[in-house]
């Protein structure tokens, strides 16, 4: 029987989401995608603030938005969906300074969520998460080119912070560091979490192509793309998927009118027993009073047609089941 692991874009918890959610069950962020998420063997997110009621907003650079959540509502809320993996290299580990990441860490970890991508140094930030899902060893990796001055380095915490061009060799030499760790782990699927490009962006430029390919020619199984805000293609290479972009999953941003980055979805992954992804199953979200839930059939119906525009020049194309638009990898 396959296992299905579910991929979302950024759960950012913080600002209005984290003041409606001290008044509501902490479950009520999930919405009407809940038992979905409940459902899954296993579940990973970026994780798009930090956890903590600490620390003072990053003023060393300029930083116009600064994301916050209560430990208290937001771990248990990460809990009650399920998630097991949390990918913290983005552009909001360090908003709140220090202190607030070094609690994300804390409140993560002592909740067995594992996590990947940011750490004490960039040592820790290097290393896989590793985590059984149905029987299946998964490792996951977590990259970013957002936000250098978050970068972590041999003495100071933040994140695994790269350049994004798969022929610079000290991104060739980071990103290798840090597969060549996952796969000492002997995992049956192996993860690629990148939060990488600007915000708004609606397709990847070459440059992101060619690393999302280099990185499944280097055993990757499945990129994780998020950053843009809205989602983008999906392309399958070698047989394994590139998602570019996973676009938004819980927030409280403004929507464009046109790009509705409040539109998106649920990215489902079937493998196999021998670890090899057979399937990919897309269900349509929608962001509503700063909680996700299952898309309407108008947005559903949106959001289906521009996945399909944006995966067509890849070569991509999707059959329908339901609400669903499932891709398939067997021959």
């Amino acid at each position: 029987m396959a296992t299905r692991i579910g991929f979302t874009g950024d759960v950012m918890l913080g600002r209005v989401v984290d003041d409606r959610q001290r008044r509501r069950p902490v479950d009520a962020v999930w919405g009407t995608v809940l038992e979905r998420l409940r459902e899954l063997d296993g579940l990973v997110i970026n994780l798009e603030c930090v956890l903590s009621t600490r620390g003072r907003q990053w003023r060393r650079t300029y930083r116009p938005f600064h994301f916050r959540a209560d430990p208290d509502w937001a771990v248990p809320a990460l809990e009650r969906a399920g998630v097991d993996v949390c990918a913290l290299a983005n552009n909001h580990v360090l908003d709140y300074e220090e202190a607030a990441l070094r609690d994300t860490l804390e409140h993560l970890d002592e909740a067995g969520i594992v996590r990947t991508g940011a750490g004490e140094t960039l040592e820790e930030a290097l290393e896989p998460a590793v985590v059984s899902i149905g029987g299946l060893t998964v490792a996951v990796i977590a990259l970013t080119d957002n936000t250098p001055e978050y970068a972590a380095d041999g003495a100071s915490p933040g994140t695994a912070w790269i350049e994004i061009d798969r022929e610079n060799p000290e991104t060739r030499r980071r990103a290798g560091e840090a597969l060549e760790r996952a796969r000492g782990t002997d995992p049956d699927l192996l993860v690629a979490s990148l939060h990488w490009g600007p915000n708004m962006v609606e397709e990847p430029p070459v440059s992101f192509r060619e690393f999302g390919r280099w990185l499944l020619e280097a055993g990757v199984d499945i990129v994780h793309g998020h950053s843009a805000h809205v989602f983008q293609g999906v392309e399958v290479h070698e047989g394994r998927p590139i998602l570019y972009d996973t676009g938004d999953f819980v927030d409280d941003y403004a929507v464009d009118s046109r790009l509705r980055n409040d539109r998106s979805f649920l990215f489902v992954l079937a493998v196999s027993e021998a670890g090899v992804p057979t399937e990919l199953r897309l269900y349509p979200t929608e962001i509503d009073d700063c909680a996700v839930h299952e898309a309407n059939s108008d947005a559903a119906d949106w959001s289906r047609e521009r996945m399909r525009e944006l995966s067509a020049p890849f070569g991509t194309t999707f059959q329908r089941d339901g609400a669903a638009m499932i891709l398939s990898f067997e021959d």
